[in-house]
C-alpha cells in the first residue's frame, strides 16, 4: 500500500538533506515530499524570518499540492513546525511522526526546551551573525552525528546552512495541546542521539506530551539522515503505518 509522507527538516537543513532517506521510502512504494521551510531557502533573509513564517510555508506546501492522508514527519526543530501546522491541516493528516523532535506546549519556544548552555551559545552566535546561527562543528561531530566517521561528519556539515534565530525564540501559539489533537501520533527515538543530553532526554520528556502515541526506537544518532538513511526510513515506516 502506498502512503504519502511529508518529511520536515530540522534546523540548519533543507529538504535536500532528507532525500537519501526519502529514496528508501520511495523504494518501498510510498510517495514522499521533502519541502524546504521558509528561513532555510536560498536567498531567505535569516535576520527576519520567524517560526510563524516557517509554519506558514509548510501549510502552504501541503495545501498547494492538495495532499491528503499525510504522514507528517518532523525532525528536531521540525517538531515545532509540524506542531504549529497540525491544527491548520488536521483534516489532511493521517499521522504525526516526531523524529527526536521538539514537542512544545502553548506559549513555549524552542529555546525553552534546550539546556541553558545551548541558549547562551545561540545568543552569542546570533549577535555575531545578523540574527542567524550556525552550529559549531565540534558540537555537530560529537553530539549530532556521533555514529559517523570523520569524513562523513565533515562532508555532511558542509551541506548545512545558517538558521534564522527567531525560529528558536518565537513562542508557538497552539489552540489546543497536542495530546488533544484527534490524529494518530508517533515518536521515533534514535537511541544514541546526544544532541539533547540524556539527563534532559527527547524521550520520554517530550514524547509524553503527545498523549496517546506509538513509540518506535532504533539505534543511531540525531543525524541518521546522513549516517544510516536506510535504517531511518525503515523506522519511519514503522512509526507511520496504521
Amino acid at each position: 500500500m502506498s502512503d504519502t509522507y511529508v518529511l520536515v527538516h530540522g534546523a540548519w537543513h533543507t529538504g535536500a538533506e532528507l532525500e537519501a532517506a526519502a529514496a528508501h521510502l520511495r523504494e518501498a512504494g510510498h510517495t514522499v515530499h521533502c519541502p524546504t521551510l521558509a528561513g532555510n531557502r536560498e536567498g531567505d533573509d535569516r535576520s527576519r524570518i520567524g517560526l510563524a513564517d516557517a509554519i506558514e510555508s509548510l501549510v502552504q506546501f501541503i495545501e498547494s499540492k492538495d495532499l491528503r492522508d499525510v504522514r507528517l514527519v518532523g525532525h528536531s526543530y521540525g517538531g515545532m513546525v509540524i506542531s504549529g501546522a497540525s491544527r491548520r491541516v488536521t483534516s489532511r493528516l493521517r499521522r504525526l511522526v516526531y523524529v527526536n523532535a521538539f514537542v512544545p506546549l502553548n506559549g513555549q519556544c524552542l529555546n525553552d526546551l534546550v539546556p541553558p548552555h545551548y541558549v547562551q551559545l545561540f545568543d552569542a552566535l546570533a549577535a555575531a551573525g545578523n540574527n542567524a546561527v550556525m552550529l559549531p562543528f565540534p558540537i555537530w561531530r560529537e553530539a549530532f552525528i556521533n555514529d559517523a566517521d570523520i569524513e562523513l561528519a565533515t562532508s555532511a556539515f558542509a551541506r548545512l546552512n545558517p538558521h534564522p534565530y527567531r525560529t528558536f525564540t518565537d513562542k508557538i501559539a497552539l489552540e489546543q495541546p497536542l495530546d488533544a489533537l484527534q490524529v494518530g501520533k508517533s515518536y521515533l527515538n534514535c537511541q544514541q542521539d546526544t544532541a539533547m543530553p540524556h539527563s534532559l532526554p527527547w524521550h520520554p520528556r517530550l514524547s509524553e506530551r503527545l498523549g496517546l502515541y506509538r513509540l518506535v526506537e532504533c539505534p543511531g544518532s540525531h543525524e541518521m539522515w546522513f549516517s544510516n538513511p536506510a535504517r531511518l526510513a525503515q523506522a519511519i515506516i514503522e512509526a507511520g503505518r496504521d
